[in-house]
């Protein structure tokens, strides 16, 4: 279920062609592309609505390589990430998607809740490929916590 809704949103983030016929509504304060650093840049306040899913965070920065925005390197969303659908929210301080290995890294207090429970980690590693999903503690004395109720 987790890696379900994580790559919803990361493929409504990175306008993949299979939601490019869906609308997608990305507000914020300030929105600055830099052609020299490939740098799209959403500021403050940023909110995607997207039918299936919804996301904020402070700011949301799109790498992109010699094709364009459609060649996206890197994915970066900081400060007070949410990612919402009708079924779960995952929060974290951090997510950082990288198409090239297929990984979503949401790093710094994560917390994932849906109706089987939550678990709180410092990271989360999402491997799109294999479908795998580790939870890690965050540092010597952390611990990856779950409470998780019966249905």
């Amino acid at each position: 279920m987790i890696k379900r809704f994580l790559l919803a949103a990361i493929l409504l983030l990175l306008a993949l062609p299979a939601f490019a016929q869906q609308p997608v509504q990305i507000t914020s304060d300030l929105f600055t592309v830099d052609e020299k650093t490939k740098e799209a840049v959403f500021t403050g306040n940023v909110v995607v609505v997207h039918p299936t899913v919804k996301v904020w965070a402070d700011k949301v920065v799109a790498v992109y390589g010699q094709e364009g925005p459609s060649d996206i390197e890197s994915f970066i969303a900081s400060g007070k990430v949410k990612l919402e659908t009708d079924e779960q929210t995952a929060t974290g301080d951090q997510a950082v998607f990288t198409p090239g290995d297929q990984l979503l890294r949401l790093t710094g207090n994560v917390v994932v809740i849906n109706a089987s429970g939550t678990i709180q980690a410092g990271e989360l590693v999402v491997n799109m490929e294999t479908n795998v999903s580790t939870f890690t503690s965050s540092g010597s004395s952390g611990r990856v916590t779950g409470v998780f109720t019966s249905q």
